[in-house]
């Protein structure tokens, strides 16, 4: 394939020359005052929201009360952002000259597998404190990371990063902001990694192969997930496949963190997909011959949890009513309550079709 070479770019356009394509990418959203927001944050704000969204529709399939499940989940959440940037800032230490810049997380430097480490560990002990079954826990999270890290990337695409090394294919992508960190860091790149990158040729897009293959895996975990045959399964194949992409996509990046000539990441995957694949095979050998474990959601335990889960919703919902009835004993005293209640539904029902209709308040 003939290699396309490239004028000087304006900093913020990203341009696709095998595709045709150029785009104008800042990566400030918008300005409140003198704040800037970042499309960086907006994106994995996106992204976890969807991946909450899913999990929680989901919990019961587990055998997890949401309600329960969500202190380990926010606790993980917290867990995960300062796992991601302590995990960046150690590889990085002499960039960061003062405390203030270890906190600026605006511009990126958050780290995947340091939010991963960091939110297994704090959402697990959480999840230990609460008593809530961990496995179980961890096979529907292992699908919330996938859609957050598949959603997540394209913050990376607005930051004009995670990119890769040269390439003639033809979703190559550069930008001025590409070009000037390859003509800055090409000596440490080939000091480093040992290959030689040209700023004014196009690089892989590291990011979306990462993006998509993450939210290829969360479709095949979630097509999966029924016929589960253990508790942890579902994780372990997030760990596999997740591993699998990183360790070969690494390889081809030109920022990747290094401890010498070993990118930590890269050895990190390698690990992880190597001892999770082990397992797999491992249990699944172990269950053709008959000792298949039993799903915590077809336990009593669960069944005890769900059903307390489903009485405490009950009950929620009897103190509304109650709240309903006393509210219009107060305002319509001279009506009985069972016409109170039926009043307080009607005017409900009203303010429902109301705001199908389109009105605002």
């Amino acid at each position: 394939m003939e290699t396309v070479t490239l004028d000087a770019l304006p900093w913020y356009q990203i341009t696709f020359p095998g595709l045709g394509i150029s785009l104008e990418v800042n990566g400030e959203a918008f300005r409140l005052g003198t704040l800037s927001i970042k499309w960086y944050g907006i994106i994995i704000a996106v992204g976890l929201m969807l991946a909450l969204i899913y999990c929680f529709k989901h919990m019961k399939e587990f055998g997890l009360d949401g309600d329960k499940v969500s202190d380990a989940v926010f606790a993980g959440f917290i867990g995960g952002i300062v796992g991601a940037r302590l995990y960046y800032v150690l590889f990085n230490i002499e960039q960061y000259k003062s405390i203030k810049d270890v906190f600026n997380t605006r511009n990126g430097g958050l780290a995947v597998f340091g939010g991963i480490i960091g939110a297994l560990l704090v959402g697990g002990i959480t999840a230990k404190i609460r008593k809530i079954r961990l496995l179980p826990l961890l096979d529907i999270a292992s699908m919330g990371f996938l859609i957050g890290q598949g959603i997540g990337r394209w913050g990376n695409f607005f930051n004009h990063e995670c990119f890769g090394t040269n390439t003639t294919l033809p979703w190559g992508m550069s930008s001025g902001c590409i070009q000037n960190f390859l003509a800055v860091n090409g000596q440490h790149i080939y000091e480093t990694t040992g290959v030689t990158v040209d700023p004014f040729l196009p690089v892989h897009p590291c990011f979306f192969y990462e993006s998509a293959w993450c939210l290829l895996g969360f479709l095949l975990l979630h097509i999966f997930h029924k016929k589960r045959k253990y508790d942890g399964e579902l994780f372990m194949m997030y760990l596999c496949w997740y591993g699998l992409e990183r360790a070969l996509v690494e390889g081809l990046r030109t920022d990747s963190l290094m401890i010498g000539p070993v990118r930590v990441s890269q050895l990190l995957a390698f690990v992880i997909f190597a001892v999770s694949l082990v397992f797999l095979i491992t249990m699944r050998i172990k269950i053709s011959k008959g000792k298949a474990p039993v799903l915590y959601v077809d336990t009593e335990e669960s069944a005890k949890l769900l059903k307390d889960a489903e009485a405490r919703i009950k009950e929620d919902e009897q103190k509304r009513r109650q709240k309903k009835e006393d509210r219009y004993k107060k305002k319509n005293p001279e009506l009985s309550a069972d016409q109170k209640i039926i009043a307080d539904d009607e005017s409900n029902n009203n303010d429902t079709e109301g705001n199908e209709n389109g009105s605002t308040d």
